[in-house]
Protein backbone atom coordinates (compact mmCIF):
# COMPACT_ATOMS: atom_id res chain seq x y z
CA UNK A 1 0.00 0.00 0.00
CA UNK A 2 1.41 3.54 -0.82
CA UNK A 3 2.22 5.43 2.85
CA UNK A 4 0.47 9.00 3.08
CA UNK A 5 3.89 9.77 3.58
CA UNK A 6 4.59 9.37 -0.20
CA UNK A 7 1.93 10.65 -1.71
CA UNK A 8 3.72 12.80 -4.33
CA UNK A 9 6.61 10.16 -5.16
CA UNK A 10 5.76 11.58 -8.58
CA UNK A 11 7.71 15.02 -8.78
CA UNK A 12 6.26 18.20 -9.75
CA UNK A 13 8.47 18.63 -12.69
CA UNK A 14 6.47 15.59 -14.54
CA UNK A 15 3.52 18.07 -14.77
CA UNK A 16 4.41 21.21 -16.89
CA UNK A 17 0.18 21.66 -17.15
CA UNK A 18 -1.57 24.80 -15.66
CA UNK A 19 -3.82 24.28 -12.72
CA UNK A 20 -6.94 25.25 -15.20
CA UNK A 21 -9.63 22.93 -16.65
CA UNK A 22 -12.21 23.51 -19.13
CA UNK A 23 -14.99 25.64 -18.55
CA UNK A 24 -18.77 24.12 -19.59
CA UNK A 25 -21.05 27.24 -20.67
CA UNK A 26 -24.84 25.91 -19.81
CA UNK A 27 -27.69 26.93 -22.09
CA UNK A 28 -30.02 29.51 -20.44
CA UNK A 29 -31.96 29.39 -23.86
CA UNK A 30 -34.90 27.26 -22.89
CA UNK A 31 -35.32 26.87 -26.56
CA UNK A 32 -31.81 25.17 -27.37
CA UNK A 33 -30.77 21.52 -26.48
CA UNK A 34 -29.77 20.06 -23.15
CA UNK A 35 -25.90 20.54 -22.97
CA UNK A 36 -24.57 17.01 -22.13
CA UNK A 37 -22.79 15.44 -18.86
CA UNK A 38 -21.79 11.91 -19.47
CA UNK A 39 -20.90 9.89 -16.76
CA UNK A 40 -18.60 6.38 -17.89
CA UNK A 41 -16.10 4.46 -17.12
CA UNK A 42 -12.14 6.23 -18.03
CA UNK A 43 -8.64 6.90 -17.69
CA UNK A 44 -6.72 9.38 -15.88
CA UNK A 45 -2.87 10.47 -15.06
CA UNK A 46 -3.64 10.65 -11.35
CA UNK A 47 -0.04 9.15 -10.33
CA UNK A 48 1.68 11.10 -12.77
CA UNK A 49 2.64 10.64 -16.48
CA UNK A 50 4.82 7.99 -16.19
CA UNK A 51 2.70 5.83 -14.07
CA UNK A 52 0.14 3.68 -15.54
CA UNK A 53 -3.26 5.46 -16.59
CA UNK A 54 -5.61 5.33 -13.57
CA UNK A 55 -8.80 3.65 -14.17
CA UNK A 56 -11.40 5.61 -13.11
CA UNK A 57 -15.04 6.76 -13.59
CA UNK A 58 -15.70 10.77 -15.12
CA UNK A 59 -17.84 12.95 -16.66
CA UNK A 60 -17.06 13.57 -20.18
CA UNK A 61 -13.74 11.63 -19.73
CA UNK A 62 -12.11 13.80 -17.29
CA UNK A 63 -11.34 14.33 -13.26
CA UNK A 64 -12.68 16.39 -12.13
CA UNK A 65 -15.39 16.84 -14.72
CA UNK A 66 -16.05 19.73 -16.85
CA UNK A 67 -16.24 22.99 -14.77
CA UNK A 68 -19.48 24.28 -15.06
CA UNK A 69 -20.43 28.07 -15.12
CA UNK A 70 -23.20 29.90 -14.60
CA UNK A 71 -24.29 33.61 -13.90
CA UNK A 72 -26.23 34.23 -11.09
CA UNK A 73 -30.07 33.93 -11.93
CA UNK A 74 -29.40 31.62 -15.06
CA UNK A 75 -30.82 28.72 -15.88
CA UNK A 76 -28.47 25.15 -15.93
CA UNK A 77 -29.99 22.51 -18.25
CA UNK A 78 -27.84 19.45 -17.93
CA UNK A 79 -28.55 16.16 -19.38
CA UNK A 80 -27.24 12.77 -17.85
CA UNK A 81 -26.32 10.37 -20.07
CA UNK A 82 -25.64 7.14 -17.33
CA UNK A 83 -22.64 5.03 -19.10
CA UNK A 84 -21.87 3.14 -16.14
CA UNK A 85 -22.90 -0.06 -15.09
CA UNK A 86 -24.87 0.98 -12.33
CA UNK A 87 -27.68 3.68 -11.11
CA UNK A 88 -26.49 7.39 -10.64
CA UNK A 89 -27.77 10.65 -10.26
CA UNK A 90 -26.37 14.07 -10.15
CA UNK A 91 -26.31 16.27 -6.85
CA UNK A 92 -25.42 20.11 -7.40
CA UNK A 93 -24.22 19.97 -3.68
CA UNK A 94 -24.67 24.24 -2.15
CA UNK A 95 -26.90 25.19 -4.74
CA UNK A 96 -30.76 26.13 -3.25
CA UNK A 97 -32.27 24.33 -5.89
CA UNK A 98 -35.74 23.10 -6.81
CA UNK A 99 -36.53 20.38 -5.18
CA UNK A 100 -37.29 18.31 -7.99
CA UNK A 101 -33.32 19.10 -9.02
CA UNK A 102 -31.64 17.69 -6.41
CA UNK A 103 -30.65 14.31 -7.39
CA UNK A 104 -31.28 12.35 -4.16
CA UNK A 105 -32.45 8.86 -5.12
CA UNK A 106 -35.76 7.48 -3.45
CA UNK A 107 -36.41 11.39 -2.11
CA UNK A 108 -36.56 13.49 -5.21
CA UNK A 109 -36.00 11.43 -8.08
CA UNK A 110 -35.74 7.78 -8.94
CA UNK A 111 -31.97 6.46 -9.65
CA UNK A 112 -30.89 6.81 -13.58
CA UNK A 113 -30.80 3.43 -14.88
CA UNK A 114 -27.88 2.03 -17.11
CA UNK A 115 -27.76 3.83 -20.48
CA UNK A 116 -30.76 6.06 -19.25
CA UNK A 117 -31.05 10.12 -19.33
CA UNK A 118 -32.42 12.65 -17.08
CA UNK A 119 -32.42 16.10 -17.81
CA UNK A 120 -31.53 18.70 -14.70
CA UNK A 121 -33.17 22.11 -15.18
CA UNK A 122 -32.85 24.76 -12.37
CA UNK A 123 -31.81 28.45 -11.54
CA UNK A 124 -28.97 29.47 -9.38
CA UNK A 125 -30.18 31.96 -6.76
CA UNK A 126 -26.84 32.34 -5.06
CA UNK A 127 -22.99 33.57 -6.75
CA UNK A 128 -20.17 31.42 -5.34
CA UNK A 129 -18.22 28.11 -5.66
CA UNK A 130 -20.73 25.02 -5.63
CA UNK A 131 -20.06 21.41 -7.00
CA UNK A 132 -21.56 18.53 -8.58
CA UNK A 133 -21.28 14.67 -7.62
CA UNK A 134 -23.60 11.14 -7.51
CA UNK A 135 -25.92 10.80 -4.38
CA UNK A 136 -26.37 7.21 -6.03
CA UNK A 137 -23.62 4.68 -4.18
CA UNK A 138 -21.72 8.25 -3.59
CA UNK A 139 -19.39 6.06 -1.55
CA UNK A 140 -18.27 4.03 -4.65
CA UNK A 141 -19.26 6.66 -7.57
CA UNK A 142 -17.34 9.67 -5.72
CA UNK A 143 -14.35 7.91 -4.71
CA UNK A 144 -13.97 6.75 -8.65
CA UNK A 145 -14.11 9.58 -9.58
CA UNK A 146 -17.36 11.35 -10.48
CA UNK A 147 -17.15 14.87 -9.38
CA UNK A 148 -16.70 18.29 -10.79
CA UNK A 149 -16.92 22.22 -9.99
CA UNK A 150 -19.93 24.45 -10.25
CA UNK A 151 -19.16 27.97 -10.21
CA UNK A 152 -22.28 30.64 -10.37
CA UNK A 153 -20.52 34.37 -11.37
CA UNK A 154 -21.84 37.74 -9.73
CA UNK A 155 -22.85 40.19 -11.98
CA UNK A 156 -19.89 42.68 -11.11
CA UNK A 157 -17.06 40.39 -10.10
CA UNK A 158 -14.43 41.02 -8.12
CA UNK A 159 -11.07 42.81 -9.51
CA UNK A 160 -8.47 39.90 -10.05
CA UNK A 161 -6.07 39.02 -12.66
CA UNK A 162 -7.28 35.39 -12.83
CA UNK A 163 -9.30 32.82 -11.25
CA UNK A 164 -7.93 28.90 -10.99
CA UNK A 165 -9.94 25.67 -9.63
CA UNK A 166 -8.45 23.82 -6.48
CA UNK A 167 -10.35 21.01 -6.58
CA UNK A 168 -8.85 18.40 -3.66
CA UNK A 169 -8.99 14.65 -3.30
CA UNK A 170 -7.00 11.63 -1.75
CA UNK A 171 -7.31 8.47 -3.53
CA UNK A 172 -6.89 4.97 -1.96
CA UNK A 173 -5.01 3.26 -4.57
CA UNK A 174 -3.50 -0.27 -4.46
CA UNK A 175 0.58 -1.77 -4.92
CA UNK A 176 0.00 -1.76 -8.45
CA UNK A 177 -0.90 1.99 -8.80
CA UNK A 178 -5.12 1.26 -9.57
CA UNK A 179 -8.27 1.92 -7.27
CA UNK A 180 -8.29 -0.12 -4.25
CA UNK A 181 -11.70 -1.81 -5.78
CA UNK A 182 -11.25 -4.63 -2.61
CA UNK A 183 -11.54 -2.09 0.33
CA UNK A 184 -14.90 -0.74 -1.52
CA UNK A 185 -17.80 -1.53 1.25
CA UNK A 186 -15.22 -2.24 4.19
CA UNK A 187 -16.59 -2.18 7.38
CA UNK A 188 -13.89 -0.88 9.11
CA UNK A 189 -13.95 2.05 6.71
CA UNK A 190 -17.83 2.17 7.46
CA UNK A 191 -17.75 1.86 11.21
CA UNK A 192 -14.21 4.25 11.78
CA UNK A 193 -13.55 7.33 9.54
CA UNK A 194 -14.41 6.66 6.27
CA UNK A 195 -12.51 6.33 3.37
CA UNK A 196 -8.77 7.65 3.92
CA UNK A 197 -6.99 7.80 0.78
CA UNK A 198 -3.17 7.59 0.50
CA UNK A 199 -2.56 9.83 -2.85
CA UNK A 200 -3.38 13.08 -3.06
CA UNK A 201 -4.23 15.26 -5.96
CA UNK A 202 -5.46 18.60 -7.05
CA UNK A 203 -7.46 19.13 -10.07
CA UNK A 204 -6.59 15.04 -10.74
CA UNK A 205 -3.08 16.00 -10.63
CA UNK A 206 -0.10 15.12 -8.53
CA UNK A 207 1.61 18.19 -7.03
CA UNK A 208 0.89 20.33 -10.15
CA UNK A 209 3.38 23.19 -11.01
CA UNK A 210 1.15 26.09 -11.67
CA UNK A 211 2.41 28.85 -13.64
CA UNK A 212 1.74 32.50 -12.08
CA UNK A 213 2.77 36.06 -12.84
CA UNK A 214 4.84 38.09 -10.19
CA UNK A 215 2.19 40.60 -8.75
CA UNK A 216 -0.63 38.81 -10.19
CA UNK A 217 -3.74 38.76 -7.83
CA UNK A 218 -5.52 35.24 -8.18
CA UNK A 219 -9.01 34.26 -7.00
CA UNK A 220 -8.49 30.79 -6.25
CA UNK A 221 -11.74 28.84 -5.97
CA UNK A 222 -11.25 25.31 -3.33
CA UNK A 223 -13.38 22.43 -2.66
CA UNK A 224 -12.62 19.09 -0.91
CA UNK A 225 -14.07 16.25 -2.55
CA UNK A 226 -12.68 13.54 -0.48
CA UNK A 227 -14.69 10.95 0.71
CA UNK A 228 -14.14 11.62 4.28
CA UNK A 229 -10.85 13.21 4.69
CA UNK A 230 -10.26 16.52 6.47
CA UNK A 231 -7.79 18.54 4.37
CA UNK A 232 -5.86 21.80 5.21
CA UNK A 233 -3.97 23.71 3.28
CA UNK A 234 -1.13 26.25 4.13
CA UNK A 235 -0.08 28.85 1.65
CA UNK A 236 2.75 30.68 3.26
CA UNK A 237 4.63 32.69 2.95
CA UNK A 238 1.90 33.65 0.16
CA UNK A 239 -0.50 36.12 2.39
CA UNK A 240 -4.10 34.21 1.59
CA UNK A 241 -7.17 36.33 2.26
CA UNK A 242 -10.35 33.96 2.56
CA UNK A 243 -13.53 36.12 1.02
CA UNK A 244 -16.72 32.95 0.86
CA UNK A 245 -17.25 30.01 2.79
CA UNK A 246 -19.48 27.22 1.22
CA UNK A 247 -20.14 29.86 -1.77
CA UNK A 248 -21.50 32.54 0.89
CA UNK A 249 -19.60 35.87 0.83
CA UNK A 250 -17.58 36.68 4.31
CA UNK A 251 -15.31 39.40 6.15
CA UNK A 252 -12.17 39.28 4.44
CA UNK A 253 -9.98 37.62 7.03
CA UNK A 254 -5.90 36.28 6.70
CA UNK A 255 -5.37 32.73 6.90
CA UNK A 256 -2.96 32.08 10.08
CA UNK A 257 -1.13 29.34 11.08
CA UNK A 258 -2.16 26.30 10.31
CA UNK A 259 -3.63 27.17 6.58
CA UNK A 260 -7.56 26.58 6.27
CA UNK A 261 -9.08 23.32 6.91
CA UNK A 262 -11.89 21.93 4.64
CA UNK A 263 -13.81 19.29 5.39
CA UNK A 264 -15.53 17.01 2.75
CA UNK A 265 -18.17 18.99 0.63
CA UNK A 266 -16.90 22.43 2.15
CA UNK A 267 -15.56 24.88 -0.31
CA UNK A 268 -13.39 27.90 0.53
CA UNK A 269 -12.71 31.04 -1.87
CA UNK A 270 -9.30 32.54 -1.74
CA UNK A 271 -7.27 35.66 -2.90
CA UNK A 272 -3.74 35.21 -3.39
CA UNK A 273 -1.20 38.18 -4.58
CA UNK A 274 1.61 36.62 -6.00
CA UNK A 275 4.73 38.16 -4.99
CA UNK A 276 7.55 40.00 -7.84
CA UNK A 277 9.74 37.75 -7.32
CA UNK A 278 10.38 36.24 -10.99
CA UNK A 279 11.50 32.42 -10.82
CA UNK A 280 10.45 32.12 -7.06
CA UNK A 281 8.84 28.60 -6.38
CA UNK A 282 6.04 28.96 -3.65
CA UNK A 283 4.91 25.37 -2.50
CA UNK A 284 1.13 25.20 -0.94
CA UNK A 285 1.55 22.54 1.48
CA UNK A 286 -1.30 20.05 2.94
CA UNK A 287 -0.95 20.07 6.54
CA UNK A 288 -3.77 17.93 7.98
CA UNK A 289 -1.29 15.70 9.31
CA UNK A 290 1.77 15.49 11.18
CA UNK A 291 3.79 14.84 8.19
CA UNK A 292 2.82 17.40 5.55
CA UNK A 293 2.90 16.99 1.97
CA UNK A 294 3.23 19.35 -1.03
CA UNK A 295 0.10 19.85 -2.71
CA UNK A 296 0.90 21.91 -5.10
CA UNK A 297 3.53 24.76 -6.46
CA UNK A 298 3.52 27.96 -7.73
CA UNK A 299 6.24 28.95 -10.27
CA UNK A 300 6.76 32.76 -10.87
CA UNK A 301 7.30 33.40 -14.39
CA UNK A 302 10.46 34.63 -15.57
CA UNK A 303 10.38 38.63 -17.12
CA UNK A 304 8.31 41.83 -16.26
CA UNK A 305 6.08 41.25 -12.88
CA UNK A 306 2.52 42.04 -13.66
CA UNK A 307 2.70 44.99 -11.29
CA UNK A 308 5.35 46.10 -8.75
CA UNK A 309 3.44 46.37 -5.79
CA UNK A 310 0.65 43.70 -4.91
CA UNK A 311 -2.50 45.16 -3.98
CA UNK A 312 -3.05 46.08 -0.25
CA UNK A 313 -7.21 47.03 -0.56
CA UNK A 314 -9.29 43.54 0.37
CA UNK A 315 -11.80 42.31 -2.04
CA UNK A 316 -14.90 41.99 -0.50
CA UNK A 317 -17.69 40.37 -2.25
CA UNK A 318 -21.19 41.46 -2.15
CA UNK A 319 -23.83 39.62 0.06
CA UNK A 320 -26.15 36.86 -1.60
CA UNK A 321 -29.47 38.59 -1.92
CA UNK A 322 -32.44 35.98 -1.52
CA UNK A 323 -30.84 34.84 2.11
CA UNK A 324 -33.04 35.08 5.21
CA UNK A 325 -31.29 35.30 8.14
CA UNK A 326 -33.28 33.11 11.18
CA UNK A 327 -34.84 34.69 13.68
CA UNK A 328 -34.51 32.56 16.86
CA UNK A 329 -37.40 34.00 19.22
CA UNK A 330 -39.94 31.31 17.41
CA UNK A 331 -37.59 29.07 16.20
CA UNK A 332 -38.47 25.46 15.30
CA UNK A 333 -36.06 23.21 17.63
CA UNK A 334 -34.86 19.87 16.04
CA UNK A 335 -32.73 17.46 18.29
CA UNK A 336 -29.90 15.43 16.53
CA UNK A 337 -28.50 13.08 18.37
CA UNK A 338 -25.29 11.27 16.48
CA UNK A 339 -24.36 7.96 18.29
CA UNK A 340 -23.02 4.54 16.78
CA UNK A 341 -19.48 3.63 14.74
CA UNK A 342 -16.54 1.93 16.87
CA UNK A 343 -16.55 2.50 20.12
CA UNK A 344 -19.74 4.35 19.88
CA UNK A 345 -21.86 2.01 21.74
CA UNK A 346 -24.83 1.39 19.78
CA UNK A 347 -26.31 -1.80 21.37
CA UNK A 348 -29.94 -1.70 18.98
CA UNK A 349 -31.34 0.85 16.78
CA UNK A 350 -34.85 1.28 14.73
CA UNK A 351 -35.48 1.29 11.18
CA UNK A 352 -38.88 3.09 10.61
CA UNK A 353 -40.24 2.03 13.80
CA UNK A 354 -39.04 -1.61 14.56
CA UNK A 355 -36.16 -2.10 16.64
CA UNK A 356 -33.07 -4.31 15.38
CA UNK A 357 -29.71 -5.68 17.13
CA UNK A 358 -26.88 -4.41 17.21
CA UNK A 359 -25.76 -7.31 15.46
CA UNK A 360 -28.35 -7.66 12.59
CA UNK A 361 -27.58 -3.85 12.27
CA UNK A 362 -23.61 -4.81 11.60
CA UNK A 363 -24.68 -7.71 8.98
CA UNK A 364 -26.33 -4.87 7.27
CA UNK A 365 -23.46 -2.44 7.31
CA UNK A 366 -25.79 -0.31 9.00
CA UNK A 367 -23.87 1.39 12.24
CA UNK A 368 -24.40 4.81 12.72
CA UNK A 369 -27.68 6.21 14.04
CA UNK A 370 -29.71 9.76 14.66
CA UNK A 371 -31.91 9.63 17.57
CA UNK A 372 -31.38 5.75 17.68
CA UNK A 373 -32.96 5.62 14.06
CA UNK A 374 -30.83 3.89 11.83
CA UNK A 375 -30.57 4.75 8.27
CA UNK A 376 -33.08 6.34 5.73
CA UNK A 377 -36.63 6.74 7.41
CA UNK A 378 -39.94 7.08 5.85
CA UNK A 379 -40.91 9.40 8.63
CA UNK A 380 -39.09 12.94 8.04
CA UNK A 381 -36.64 13.80 10.88
CA UNK A 382 -39.03 17.16 10.93
CA UNK A 383 -41.89 19.17 9.06
CA UNK A 384 -40.78 22.65 9.33
CA UNK A 385 -43.51 25.05 7.94
CA UNK A 386 -42.31 26.76 4.69
CA UNK A 387 -40.63 30.61 6.40
CA UNK A 388 -40.16 29.59 9.79
CA UNK A 389 -36.58 29.68 11.12
CA UNK A 390 -35.58 26.02 12.14
CA UNK A 391 -33.10 25.15 14.65
CA UNK A 392 -30.93 21.70 14.65
CA UNK A 393 -29.12 20.58 17.85
CA UNK A 394 -26.65 18.42 16.68
CA UNK A 395 -24.49 16.23 19.49
CA UNK A 396 -22.00 14.15 18.77
CA UNK A 397 -21.63 11.04 20.77
CA UNK A 398 -19.56 9.24 18.73
CA UNK A 399 -15.22 8.92 18.23
CA UNK A 400 -15.50 10.32 15.27
CA UNK A 401 -16.03 14.21 13.53
CA UNK A 402 -18.78 14.37 11.32
CA UNK A 403 -19.55 17.05 8.21
CA UNK A 404 -22.92 17.55 8.03
CA UNK A 405 -24.20 18.74 5.18
CA UNK A 406 -28.56 20.31 4.68
CA UNK A 407 -29.44 20.38 1.31
CA UNK A 408 -31.61 23.14 -0.25
CA UNK A 409 -30.40 25.49 2.32
CA UNK A 410 -27.80 27.73 3.70
CA UNK A 411 -27.42 27.65 7.59
CA UNK A 412 -25.55 29.91 10.70
CA UNK A 413 -23.88 28.20 13.63
CA UNK A 414 -25.86 30.01 15.99
CA UNK A 415 -24.06 27.78 19.24
CA UNK A 416 -21.30 26.09 19.89
CA UNK A 417 -20.82 23.75 23.18
CA UNK A 418 -23.71 25.71 25.12
CA UNK A 419 -21.28 28.95 23.85
CA UNK A 420 -23.47 31.76 22.07
CA UNK A 421 -21.98 32.22 18.30
CA UNK A 422 -22.32 35.76 16.81
CA UNK A 423 -21.67 36.36 13.33
CA UNK A 424 -20.99 33.16 11.82
CA UNK A 425 -20.99 32.67 8.14
CA UNK A 426 -23.66 30.80 6.31
CA UNK A 427 -22.28 27.24 5.51
CA UNK A 428 -24.24 24.53 3.89
CA UNK A 429 -22.03 22.07 5.34
CA UNK A 430 -20.46 22.03 9.20
CA UNK A 431 -18.02 20.36 10.89
CA UNK A 432 -19.02 18.73 14.58
CA UNK A 433 -16.77 16.87 16.42
CA UNK A 434 -16.47 13.57 18.81
CA UNK A 435 -18.32 14.86 22.23
CA UNK A 436 -19.07 18.78 20.81
CA UNK A 437 -22.91 20.38 20.39
CA UNK A 438 -23.61 22.39 17.39
CA UNK A 439 -26.56 24.28 16.65
CA UNK A 440 -27.61 25.02 13.67
CA UNK A 441 -30.09 28.07 11.99
CA UNK A 442 -32.01 28.02 8.94
CA UNK A 443 -35.10 29.73 7.36
CA UNK A 444 -37.36 26.88 5.92
CA UNK A 445 -37.90 28.97 2.93
CA UNK A 446 -37.35 26.12 0.02
CA UNK A 447 -39.86 23.99 0.04
CA UNK A 448 -39.80 20.36 -0.79
CA UNK A 449 -38.11 16.93 1.13
CA UNK A 450 -34.43 17.49 1.79
CA UNK A 451 -31.48 15.76 2.56
CA UNK A 452 -29.43 16.28 5.87
CA UNK A 453 -26.96 13.58 6.48
CA UNK A 454 -22.98 13.45 7.13
CA UNK A 455 -20.61 13.97 4.33
CA UNK A 456 -18.47 11.24 5.23
CA UNK A 457 -19.88 9.30 2.25
CA UNK A 458 -19.44 6.00 4.23
CA UNK A 459 -20.64 7.33 7.35
CA UNK A 460 -23.79 8.08 5.05
CA UNK A 461 -24.52 4.87 3.73
CA UNK A 462 -23.93 3.22 7.24
CA UNK A 463 -26.84 4.82 9.05
CA UNK A 464 -25.95 8.55 9.25
CA UNK A 465 -28.83 10.21 6.61
CA UNK A 466 -32.52 11.97 7.49
CA UNK A 467 -34.10 14.52 5.93
CA UNK A 468 -36.35 17.28 6.57
CA UNK A 469 -39.76 18.44 4.77
CA UNK A 470 -40.60 22.04 4.59
CA UNK A 471 -43.99 22.43 3.82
Amino acid sequence: MISRRNFLSVSAATFGAALTLPPFRLNADESKPYQILAAKPGTAPLAGANAPPVKVWAYQGQVPGPVIRARRGEKIRVRLNNGLAQPTTIHWHGIRIDNAMDGVPGLTQDAVQPGKTFDYSFTVPDAGTYWYHPHHLSWEQVARGLYGLLIVEEETPPMVDRELPFVADDWRLNKAGQIDDASFGNLGDWSHGGRMGNWLTVNGLTDPEIPVRGGERIRLRMVNTANARVLAFDFAPLTAQVIALDGQPVSPWTLGAGGLRLAPGQRADIILDIPAEPGAILPIQEVSTRNPIKAATFKVAAGQPLRAISPNDPIVLAPNRLLAAPTLDSAQLIELLMEGGAMGGLRQGSIDGAMVSIEELVQKKLVWAFNGAVGMQKKPLATIPRGRTAVINMVNRTAFPHAMHLHGHHFRVVERNGKTVHGAPWRDTELANPDERVRIAFVADNPGKWLFHCHTLEHTAAGMVTWVEVV
